[in-house]
């Protein structure tokens, strides 16, 4: 394919609290098995995008181990490949990544090095399913300089449109407006912060804006050039959630016991890929119960679980009741516990006969290796 692809995965979000305390939000688990990254990868991956590059930043420590090799997603190649970055700290810069604009100008000679024509920018902390293909297809077909895929939110969604960027189109789809993160938005129509630019196009951008002190990708090129440049919008119909905000990755854990949406993922060709775990099969033992949920490898059941998402070497005790909940790798339910609409991250140790009761708009957070007792 005539692109490379940017996976932009350095940010931290503080609306996930302690779920991304030591991780990044490209690195959070999600429907059993996956990380959020590993869609974005996929994605590229599955499209015939054989260069792509994964830009870190924050508490990247997981996410740089969940990528020690390339070959999950078929990039394990020697032309192009699976290349990870981090801010490069030298004599002559000092600095962190400042923006998103910022962390691709300080890898730009993986831009200048390339040769393909077209590069393809997402993000690392959403979930969804695309080929790219069509997407490039529609930036030549439309002469576009940047196209944007978007999503038109219905009036019944629960979507908050001013954490997004919100934009204005005309009736053949070209941008005639852009606000990132408005107070009031103007439009239902959202950017799902994915972007098909020539090479050449965005390296001049690039110089041109870091040299005036800006480092922001959507503010300082996609909002700034809007009017100047040719900006056309992708619609965009298929499943895609954005792991913005606690209840946002409550909401996605919980689509996958959706069987249409799992589906798309897991059934449907071709599918999103994951650096595997070697682990024995699970477990159900004599008297437990399991009803609409997903268990991750390795895992002991002895009580009862419905409608809830359990990933890796999670063990549940005797008379034990998960319901609605999220239990990452790791944790140990004692007996006689019960756990209602829950989140609880890696590791975790509840005691016997502890209780913990959320709600599905608050989700009841227990922080990675916290012992209940």
């Amino acid at each position: 394919m005539n692109a490379v692809g940017i996976i932009l995965a350095g940010g931290n979000s503080e609306r996930l609290g302690s779920l991304t305390s030591l991780r990044a939000t490209a690195a959070m688990p999600i429907g059993s098995s996956y990380r959020t990254v590993d869609f974005a990868i996929s994605n590229m991956s599955n499209s015939g995008i054989g260069k792509v590059a994964v830009i870190t930043q924050y508490n990247s420590r997981s996410l740089h181990d969940h990528l020690s090799s390339a070959k999950w997603w078929d990039l394990g190649r020697k032309h192009g490949g699976l290349f990870v970055f981090t801010p490069f700290i030298s004599a002559d810069n000092a600095f962190w990544f400042r923006g998103t604009a910022d962390s691709i100008y300080q890898n730009i000679s993986f831009l200048r090095r390339s040769n393909e024509q077209y590069v393809v920018i997402t993000s690392g902390d959403t979930v969804y399913k695309i080929d790219y293909n069509e997407m490039i297809d529609e930036h030549i077909r439309t002469g576009a300089d940047i196209t944007i895929m978007t999503r038109n939110v219905a009036e019944d969604e629960n979507e908050n449109l001013c954490v997004y960027g919100v934009v204005s189109q005309d009736a053949d789809g070209r941008v005639t407006d852009f606000e990132e993160k408005p107070i009031e938005p103007q439009s239902r129509t959202i950017s799902l912060g994915t972007y098909v630019i020539s090479r050449s196009l965005l390296i001049k951008l690039l110089e041109a804006v870091v040299e005036e002190g800006r480092y922001d990708f959507v503010r300082d090129i996609v909002e700034r050039y809007r009017r100047k440049l040719k900006v056309y919008a992708y619609d965009y119909k298929g499943y895609w959630k954005s792991i913005n905000s606690i209840r946002a990755y409550y909401d996605v854990n919980m689509d996958f016991l959706k069987k249409d949406i799992r589906d798309i993922f897991t059934r449907q060709e071709p599918f999103i890929e994951t650096k595997p775990k070697d682990e024995p099969p699970a477990k159900l033992n004599t008297g437990s119960e399991f009803r609409n949920s997903l268990l991750g490898s390795g895992s002991i059941i002895n009580g009862k679980v419905e409608n809830s998402v359990l990933f890796r070497k999670v063990v549940v005790g005797d008379n034990s009741h998960i319901l609605g909940s999220i239990i990452m790798e790791g944790c140990v339910i004692g007996r006689d516990c019960f756990v209602e609409n829950a989140i609880l991250d890696k590791e975790v140790v509840l005691s016997d006969g502890k209780r913990l009761v959320g709600t599905i708009e608050e989700p009841i957070i227990i922080k990675k290796r916290a012992i209940v007792s």
